[in-house]
Formats: C-alpha cells, sequence, structure tokens
C-alpha cells in the first residue's frame, strides 16, 4: 500500500469520527488534555498538512507557519472540508524540499528533506493527534473508535503478532 493511500485511509477515518460528533462535543474543552479540544488537535493535524501543500511549489516547508485558524478547530464542518481538501492533494510526485525549523525564536534551521519524507512525518504526527483526540472522545461522546484509531501501524502488527 502507498503511503498516500495510508494516509488516506487515515484522515478519511478521522473525518468520519469527527462527521459523528456534536459541535459541542468537537469544541468542548477536555480535562483530560489539559483544556484542549478535540477541534484544536484537529486543527494541528490539518495545518501541517497545509504548511506541506503551501511549501511544495518554492520547495521549502515550514511548520511554524501555520495559520491557526480557529475554524478548523470550533467548527467540524470546516475540519472535514478541509480533510477532504488535503485528501484530494496529497498524490504529488516526490521531490526534494527544504524543512525550514525554529527553535528559539531566532535562530532558523535548514534542513534537506523530501516531499514522501515530510508526508510521512504528517502522517505519523496525525496518528500521534489522533491517540490524543481518542481521550477526548472517550470523555466526552460515547463514540466507539475502532481498535487501530490512533494507534500507529507498527503497533497494531506488534499486536496483530503478540496475539498469534
Amino acid at each position: 500500500m502507498q503511503q498516500s493511500e495510508i494516509i488516506s485511509n487515515v484522515l478519511n477515518e478521522l473525518a468520519d469520527v469527527i462527521a459523528q460528533m456534536s459541535q459541542e462535543e468537537y469544541s468542548t474543552c477536555s480535562v483530560n488534555l489539559s483544556g484542549a479540544t478535540i477541534g484544536q488537535h484537529t486543527r494541528h493535524i490539518i495545518e501541517l498538512f497545509q504548511c506541506l501543500h503551501n511549501g511544495y511549489l518554492d520547495g521549502t516547508v515550514n511548520y511554524e507557519n501555520r495559520k491557526r485558524d480557529t475554524r478548523i478547530e470550533t467548527d467540524r464542518e470546516i475540519a472535514i472540508l478541509c480533510i477532504e481538501d488535503i485528501l484530494g492533494d496529497i498524490y504529488k510526485e516526490d521531490k526534494q524540499l527544504t524543512l525550514e525549523a525554529e527553535f528559539d525564536g531566532k535562530t532558523m534551521i535548514n534542513v534537506n528533506s523530501s516531499y514522501n519524507r515530510e508526508l510521512i512525518y504528517n502522517l505519523e504526527h496525525a496518528i500521534h493527534h489522533m491517540a490524543l483526540i481518542r481521550v477526548g472522545i472517550n470523555e466526552l461522546t460515547s463514540i466507539t473508535l475502532s481498535e487501530k484509531f490512533g494507534v500507529a501501524p507498527s503497533t497494531i502488527e506488534y499486536r496483530r503478532k503478540c496475539a498469534q
């Protein structure tokens, strides 16, 4: 399975779960998420994919330059539309990119990367945040999640082997 297909499956699962929530559940602060909302974690996932998309043409990706669009974190329908946009745009040719990162507020670090490498980073990042979203869903909703929601593929495979 191609990485874009895996990303598509993961993001479709996220969109499906968001569609099952009420607007209130999506934007309610979670005690177990230190006051964050499911919507805030979803926005963070979306905006990193958007940064990759925006940096693809000029070859430079900077994840700190996110818009931090509060509409994504407060309106689940906008979030779902953003996920659909991402899904329609991840199938790009691999190419070299420069990743810009700023860690102390003044030092810019440039690292050679590639589109496919950054897609994998975004996938792993999304799964990590979906694990946190799972915590919020369990606290705030009655939605039943699949066993794989927010779980890394390597962990799923390890669990499968252990069960045999």
